[in-house]
């Protein structure tokens, strides 16, 4: 997907026209060019059926990345009841449980770059990142794609394989790891967008209690709650020899480092062990030895249902707002290098139960 692409060109690369070209199916006084929500299938096939529940009749398949336009989202009294959104798309209705929400946003392109970078977001349902070297041209990265709502650093501009403008994003595992895509697809994040929430709180009256039995986090500052909200565990069950536990830890934590975009490795994070790397993690807080953390989501939209290979996996608005709340701080102005991208410290009170 290049920058070149306007959004209908884009919905057509996505197969998203087919119901315009079709006719009858959008809702009373809808059509193709009024604003549609659109949702991307995140897993390797999802069913689509006749009716919105789990035992109606099967009508087809969508498969990953296939991106839907939902013509109508739908709560029915038969849920499932942790999460009974559905979604009415072109020939049935399919549960909202992997399938997140995108946009088509394209962006100005920024030429300049502050020492560090600048911290973007993926504001296009997905970006194919591509290798560059001199031996070998441009290529596509065959590891991963980046999805809507991913953040990454960019370091650089280029011009693309396509003679538009393209970001160099250096990733988060090393200064030497890094790929390319066009610029439009990114979304530079505003500093004030970034600044620390409620700072003068004193921070040992700030704390967060995430129930696994109920799949809730809540945040408190003393005795008052300002955030509660639905989540996804870890899934549990056996693990490989030598494999961390993808059971969330219980007991009492501190936030321990805090980064707005971390490189997470493949069969680490969803329960799918076939997932591939999944860069760009958002507004990761690391809380427990052995890399868990609460983060961000761009994979499932399955909140309230343990889904994760340990961590604690947020919607991603919600994650940003807590990664600015809680200590220690982070602060974009004071990075000079790489190597600040993440912030350090003994922060926010953990508390992990089962009720």
């Amino acid at each position: 997907m290049t920058g070149r692409l306007s959004r209908r060109e884009f919905l057509k690369l996505g197969g998203l026209a087919g119901a315009a070209a079709l006719g009858g199916d959008f809702p009373p006084g809808q059509t193709e060019d009024q604003t549609l929500r659109m949702g991307r299938v995140a897993y390797a096939s999802v069913s689509v059926f006749d009716a919105p529940k789990l035992d109606a009749d099967t009508v087809g398949y969508r498969f990953r990345d296939e991106l839907l336009n939902i013509y109508r989202r739908i709560t029915p009294v038969d849920g499932p009841a942790y999460n009974p959104l559905w979604y009415r798309v072109w020939g049935g209705y399919v549960h909202s449980g992997f399938i997140p929400e995108v946009q088509v946003n394209f962006n100005e392109v920024i030429a300049e770059f502050p020492e560090g970078g600048v911290l973007c977001e993926l504001s296009v349902p997905w970006s194919q990142p591509y290798d560059h070297d001199r031996f070998n041209g441009w290529t596509p990265h065959e590891e991963f794609r980046l999805y809507y709502g991913s953040t990454h650093w960019v370091t650089g501009l280029m011009e693309g394989p396509d003679g538009e403008p393209w970001y160099q994003l250096t990733d988060e595992l090393s200064d030497t790891f890094k790929y390319y895509v066009p610029a439009p697809h990114l979304r530079p994040i505003p500093l004030d967008g970034l600044t620390p929430l409620s700072p003068d709180v004193p921070a040992g009256d700030k704390r967060i209690e995430v129930d696994l039995t109920w799949q809730v986090l809540t945040a408190y500052e003393g005795g008052d709650i300002v955030l509660r909200t639905q989540i996804s565990s870890g899934v549990g069950g056996p693990v490989p020899a030598g494999s961390l536990p993808t059971k969330t830890p219980t007991g009492r934590f501190n936030i321990q480092a805090k980064t707005p975009s971390k490189h997470m490795g493949a069969s680490r994070l969803t329960d799918t062990l076939g997932d591939r790397a999944l860069p760009g993690v958002p507004w990761t807080m690391f809380f427990a030895e052995g890399g868990y953390a609460i983060h961000g989501t761009y994979w499932h939209n399955n909140f309230g249902w343990p889904m994760s290979r340990g961590c604690v996996n947020m919607r991603n608005e919600e994650a940003k707002w807590l990664f600015r709340w809680t200590t220690p701080a982070w602060r974009r102005e004071e990075i000079r290098s790489s190597v600040d991208w993440e912030a350090r410290g003994l922060g926010t009170q953990v508390t992990i139960v089962e009720s």
